[in-house]
Formats: C-alpha cells, structure tokens, sequence
C-alpha cells in the first residue's frame, strides 16, 4: 500500500500551493535553513498561481507520476524523467553510462553524471553561507544547498524545470512546447479535472501546474524517501551490523580514518534520521573523465559552482571545482561515481579518497617529461581549491588512512544504505 503520510516539507508547500496565498519567508517550501539567493517573490508568485479548481495531494502525485513516465514530453518522443531517473535503480540511471544522452535526437550528450532523485526532500535552498553545523550557528560552512551538482535549482519545481527545457535533455526550446505536448497527452482530461477545466488554455499557467505536479509526486515518501535501509532498521534497532559492517560505520565517523561524516554525516539529528549529506560544496580533484564528449576539448572545464552550467558565480574563484556534496543513501547500487562519472566501482572511489595524494600516478596521467598531471579536471589556478582535509592530509610515502581491509570494511558498511531491506 502506498505511503500516504507527506513530512513536514511536503506539507508545507502542498499547503502553501492549495491555499493559493504565497508562502511565509521561513517556510520549510523555502528552505529555512541558510539564507536563499532566490528572491522571495519569485517563489511566492509561483505557489500563489490560482487554478480555478484546488487539488488534492493524491490527485497532484498521481498526475506527476504519470508525467514522470511520459516519453512524449520530450522533443525526440525517447526520453521521460525515468528514462535517467530509473525507480528500479532508486531514481538514478540503470546504466553505467557516466553522462545520458538526449536533446532534439536523443543522440546528444549530457556534461554531468545523473544523480539519484532520493533523499532530497529536505535539501535547502542554495546559500553562500550556511551556519547549521553540529548545531553551532556561528561556524560559517560556506556554499550550501540547491538541487543539481551545482545548486542553481532552488526548489523542486526549479528542478523539475531544467530537464524539460535543456537542450541536451528534453529539449523543449519553451514552456509553451511543454504545454502543447501536454495538451495532446493521453492524460490531458485527467490533467484538466485535478487543476480545472482551462488549466491548459494558458501555457504559463498549465506548465506551473506540471511543475507542482512533479514537485508533489517527488515528495512521495515511499517512493522517493522510504528510509527503510538496514541501517535505518539499525538505527530503530530492529537490526544489527554485522562486525565487518559496524567496524566500517566506525571508520567512516573518525575524523582520523575515514572522516566520511564530516561530509556525510550519518547520526540522527533533530529527530532526523541522516540524508548522508551536509549539503555542502566540496572539489576533491576528481580525474578528468575523457569519455564525456565535451572533455575531449581540452580548453573545457566543467567548473561546478562557477560554470558553465551555472553563470551567477563565474567570478567567484574560491568555488571553481566545487561540486555538492550527494547523499550517500543507495551508494552502492550506483553504476558511476561523481560528478563527472570518473569511477563505476565504489571500492575504487573509497581507495581514491585514501590514496590520492599517496599514489597520483595511479589516478592521474602523466605529462610529456613523466611527471603526473594531478587535479587534471581543473585548471592549475583553481588547484587551491581542491579539499585537504583528512583522508587528504597526506603525502607521498605516508601511510594512508585506512588499510585495504578498512577500506573492505567501509564499503561493507555503505552497501547497508540501500532501500529495501528485509530482514
């Protein structure tokens, strides 16, 4: 049976969105952790779009999912939201491919690995100031927040609205194509009974009425935040890990090991149980991935935070190669890891993290006199960017932070972040 029951997120901007009044400054809809780059009224002109019927939760979810798998919303009729974001592969793609493929053809490629649609449902809005860390409001984390790797999506409708308009992906080159598509829908009737008869006769309104659609069906919980891993059962303690599991649990909170949880904190908070992710920017010198098309051009870079995708901040150096810290949650059913998509094996990528800068010429190329190109997806300039932090402390010859049979052991405790656990 469906979950019914919306968190207190969802709820917020169902009700903002039905009552049809704008939405308070620190409400949840908006994010009221940090402080949003979004102008207020931007967000109170789109949840204050009156429809000539009020909808319910139910009937704007189901609306959603039915859009979700619509493939003729896109310009090449091959491409729906689940064409990348895949339910059986928790909302991320069921291909190992590091960028998809969509635009006018379906032929053209993407610049980012797709990330898993779970666990976002509390993410708030972007900030070049977060102060919630451990709870210490006067320790300033820095850039935070935001949906997609580089944050420029404050909300989920923002989010929603990217893929629909992107060339590269669904390529409708206007909301009013999005609209006539949505008019010839096989669900075009069922649309007009959940916002109204003439929902779709104006295309502004009828695309703020699909972007709420898949805002609400995104808020689901049992589909898209079911906290129901082994490790939630461990933490309601109706599970145990096993010693190989609860060894890596501990390796992963030691700042002096794995240190994974200053990034990725894993305890419950505030009656939260943890999305494994702080929310915030981080460049940790991922390799240049060659196969991406656009890398093959060695003047691009794909710089997270300032460009290209995002403009707003491309003066902005100190965040050049910053990219969002992702949950955690469902790791291990991942096919590639990273932004960029560098790596297809999560033992590679906790080995990356504890070797880098042990063995760089085990993850980097040379250049032409043999010496290794490290931090080669970022131009020189912004290396001082790149994270230092424990595991990253060391240097050629030291000791890494963690062992072989640690690492064995860390991994062991990620695969208890998959979905669907059944004792």
């Amino acid at each position: 049976m469906r979950v019914r029951a919306f968190n207190e997120v969802a709820k917020c901007i169902v009700l903002a969105a039905l009552l049809f009044g704008g939405v308070p400054a620190q409400s949840a809809a908006l994010g009221a952790a940090g402080t949003t780059s979004e102008p207020q009224s931007r967000a109170e002109a789109f949840y204050a779009t009156r429809f000539t019927r009020t909808p319910s939760v139910e009937e704007m979810a189901d609306l959603g999912r039915k859009m979700f798998f619509d493939i003729g919303l896109s310009t090449s009729r091959r491409l729906s939201c689940a064409t990348c974001h895949d339910p059986g592969h928790s909302f991320a793609p069921a291909n190992g491919m590091p960028v998809q493929r969509g635009g006018t053809r379906g032929t053209e490629s993407g610049l980012r690995a797709v990330p898993s649609l779970r666990y976002l449902q509390n993410v708030p809005p972007f900030t070049e100031h977060m102060h919630d860390v451990d709870g210490d409001d006067s320790i300033d984390q820095g850039p935070a927040g935001g949906r997609t790797w580089d944050g420029r999506a404050q909300t989920m409708h923002d989010q929603a609205r990217l893929p629909l308009l992107s060339s590269r992906e669904m390529a409708n080159g206007s909301p009013g194509l999005v609209v006539a598509k949505l008019r010839r829908a096989s669900y075009a009737n069922a649309f007009r009974d959940v916002f109204g008869a003439g929902v779709l006769d104006d295309a502004d309104t009828a695309f703020k009425a699909a972007l709420l659609a898949f805002e609400v069906f995104q808020q689901t919980p049992g589909e898209f935040y079911p906290y129901d891993s082994k490790y939630d059962a461990y933490l309601r303690g109706q599970a145990k890990l096993t010693r190989s599991e609860a060894h890596g649990l501990a390796l992963f909170n030691d700042p002096t090991k794995g240190n994974c949880a200053i990034c990725h904190p894993s305890a419950i908070k505030e009656g939260k149980f943890p999305a494994f992710t702080d929310y915030g920017y981080v460049a940790v010198g991922v390799p240049r991935n060659v196969s991406i098309p656009a890398n093959r051009n060695p003047n691009f870079f794909d710089l997270g935070l300032c460009g290209p995708e995002r403009t707003d901040l491309k003066d902005r150096e100190a965040y050049c190669g910053l990219f969002r810290t992702p949950s955690l949650r469902n790791v291990a059913t991942r096919r590639v890891f990273f932004h960029n998509g560098a790596f297809s094996d999560l033992r590679q990528v906790v080995t990356f993290y504890v070797e880098r800068d042990i063995h760089p010429a085990e993850w980097y190329p040379r250049n032409a006199d043999g010496t290794v190109r490290k931090f080669d997806d970022l131009p020189s300039r912004y290396h001082g960017n790149v994270n230092r932090e424990p595991p990253f402390d060391r240097g050629a010859g030291d000791k890494p932070a963690l062992s072989r049979a640690e690492i064995d052991d860390v991994v062991a405790f990620l695969t208890t972040l998959t979905d669907g656990y059944r004792r």
